[in-house]
């Protein structure tokens, strides 16, 4: 198919493609098989690590040209000669340490992770394992030394802050110079400024060719909200049916939930 006649479909990993128990159902997969043979983009746009993110795409039996990952700050291509199958394209940095010291003063309980432009991880103290999106490869430093290098990424969580307590906070820190996403309860993402999903698939977009009318990006989290708006302008931006009111209001269509196979019930109208 030429990729004029192509859409992008950029799906959101966790609580979009993949059930909270980190499985993906048989209809999920089978739409987005059937989309790939017939010469869709589909690329995985996530808040995850490359490390987390690239076996995901193995378990639904795909391997798209490019995969986007660190909520937009690293882009991933296919590359057959590098062990996991994918390079790291272009990788946006910024320096952390002021925004580092800005949360700690507001967070004094805070753990912090940093994704350098490798894909490693730094920490400063562990983080539950639930949260599946930061790569193994990790290394526990003092806070001060999170603060000299270039990062991708920076990761904060605030262990037992009710969520409205910390949206609050994070809204008084009045963040500068970088972009952030609130992800599960407490948890803060932070890149660089203007680095989200958005910009990153759209650099996807113009390198494939395809037309700003045949995109389609699903999303369940914060973190999606500029992605469902810059696919809602000219193509479909789809909010998953348990979506925060922020998100369905920055999508122009709902789909049913991750239970109910939302993403499966709108790329079967592809």
């Amino acid at each position: 198919m030429p990729d004029a006649a192509s859409w992008l479909v950029a799906l959101d990993i966790d609580g979009t493609t993949l059930r909270e128990d980190g499985s993906i159902s048989d209809a999920v997969s089978e739409q987005v098989r059937r989309l790939d043979a017939a010469g869709h983009h589909v690329v995985l746009t996530t808040g995850r690590s490359s490390a987390t993110a690239v076996p995901v795409l193995a378990h639904l039996g795909i391997a798209p040209r490019f995969l986007v990952c660190s909520n937009g700050a690293a882009t991933l291509h296919r590359d057959p000669g590098v062990p996991s199958g994918y390079r790291r394209e272009r990788v946006e940095c910024f320096d952390p340490a002021d925004v580092l010291r800005s949360i700690s003063a507001h967070l004094v309980n805070a753990r912090f992770a940093v994704e350098d432009e490798h894909g490693r991880y730094r920490y400063t103290e562990p983080f539950p394992a639930a949260t599946t999106g930061l790569d193994s490869e990790q290394v526990k430093v003092a806070f001060e030394e999170l603060l000299d290098r270039p990062a991708a990424r920076v990761v904060a969580i605030s262990p037992g802050h009710d969520m409205g307590d910390f949206l609050a906070l994070v809204e008084r820190m009045g963040l500068r110079q970088v972009s952030y996403a609130i992800g599960w309860t407490a948890w803060l993402d932070i890149a660089g400024e203007g680095v989200n999903k958005a910009t990153a698939i759209e650099r996807v977009r113009v390198e494939l060719g395809v037309p700003r009318d045949r995109v389609m990006a699903v999303g369940d989290g914060h973190n999606d909200i500029e992605l469902l708006s810059w696919a809602a302008e000219s193509g479909r931006g789809v909010a998953m049916g348990h979506s925060p009111a922020e998100l369905i209001e920055a999508a122009g269509e709902l789909t049913g939930t991750v239970d109910d196979d939302g993403v499966a019930q709108v790329l079967a109208t592809l």
